[in-house]
């Protein structure tokens, strides 16, 4: 169900926008009239091995929250292990991806500041080995992003399973 009154609004994740990828997993966005100018906020349900994004680092701040399951932390070329209730926090010039690990899928809170402006996408031969790297290092998102497809809307939420 959704609320909308004044610019506020409620809304519950199985009625929020999802849109799935091959590569990178579903994604659940709670912007339901274009992007929320200060702060960007989803979901991501993520596959064993499957990476959230490419890698990459940001001059904003950002916040996670693991909520089920498990998952890898590549951040600043070294790898940790993350499962339900594992708090991230990535400052400015934090290079990072998450990876789903473990048997079943992993859930994780996103949580950054806008705009992020300054976005670059190094070489790195961890996030290569998850299929996270970048076709090139760059600053551009499209050329990150060059050689996969958009993703594409679901029709229903894939988490919460109930």
């Amino acid at each position: 169900m959704v609320e909308e009154r004044g610019g506020w609004f409620v809304v519950n994740v199985k009625d929020a926008q999802w849109r799935t990828h091959p590569h990178f997993g579903h994604g659940c966005n709670f912007e339901m009239n274009g992007r929320f100018e200060q702060t960007g906020i989803n979901l991501r349900v993520l596959a064993p091995g499957q990476p959230a994004c490419r890698y990459h680092r940001e001059e904003a701040q950002e916040d996670f929250l693991v909520l089920s399951g498990r998952c890898k932390l590549l951040v600043n070329g070294e790898e940790r292990e993350l499962g339900a209730w594992d708090f991230v926090h990535c400052p400015p010039g934090v290079t990072h991806v998450f990876v789903g690990a473990g048997n079943g899928p992993c859930a994780i809170l996103m949580v950054g500041r806008r705009p992020a402006e300054l976005l670059h996408y190094p070489r790195c031969e961890l996030a290569r080995q998850y299929g996270a790297e970048a076709p090139e290092a760059t600053d551009d998102p499209r050329v990150a992003y060059s050689d996969v497809a958009p993703p594409e809307p679901l029709d229903r939420p894939v988490w919460p399973l109930d």
